[in-house]
């Protein structure tokens, strides 16, 4: 339950923003203050510095990300579906630049240089995801509808790193469609032929 101000969401959503287009050294509280039209002292009252910024909204993201698997896990049974859905996820956000990369592969990207607490919340973010990711490919396994050639951790940290890859790429390019076009051969790898 978020019992932040609305002052704290529009700070939040445009670090958010500015992260994804320039990482953590690409902001400062006097570009939010442009963009969400308040005074820089406003934002140290809400967050009094970056590091407490940084780590709010990535508190935000797991609990989005969370959720996001919980509703997934609900609409769709089989585990590769999850998967297809997830790209989907990303892919539509790249598309129509909602959510052009993920908050954390872009800040993993910087890690020897941010404050140690936003490294921990960032690994933690990683080993979730990396969880999640296994859990679904081994009960897709259980159930049929995946096959692996490797064991379920190493293929799901392979699956992160195709999919935070091809964000990258998709970036480079400037064309949303070879995000897509890469992850497309890894889930006709993985799927069980039926």
């Amino acid at each position: 339950m978020n019992n932040r101000s609305n002052t704290s969401d529009a700070i939040l959503a445009c670090a958010r923003k500015l992260i994804v287009s320039g990482g953590y050294n690409g902001f400062s509280y006097a570009d939010i203050a442009e963009v969400v039209g308040i005074r820089k002292p406003s934002i140290h009252h809400h967050f009094p510095t970056k590091v407490d910024l940084v780590t709010a909204l990535l508190a935000d993201y797991r609990r989005e990300a969370e959720a996001g698997f919980e509703k997934l896990a609900a609409a769709i049974a089989d585990p590769f579906d999850q998967l297809h859905a997830y790209i989907q996820y990303w892919s539509s956000c790249i598309t129509d630049a909602s959510a052009p990369f993920c908050v954390c592969a872009m800040l993993a990207s910087e890690l020897p240089a941010l404050p140690g607490e936003v490294a921990l919340a960032v690994r933690a973010h990683f080993r979730f995801l990396s969880a999640w990711v296994t859990s679904v490919l081994e009960r897709g396994v259980q159930q049929g509808t995946i096959s692996l050639q490797y064991p379920a951790r190493v293929e799901a940290e392979a699956f992160m790193a195709t999919v935070h890859g091809a964000m990258l790429s998709a970036r480079a390019y400037g064309d949303a469609d070879v995000f897509a076009a890469i992850l497309q051969p890894l889930l006709e790898r993985m799927a069980v032929k039926r």
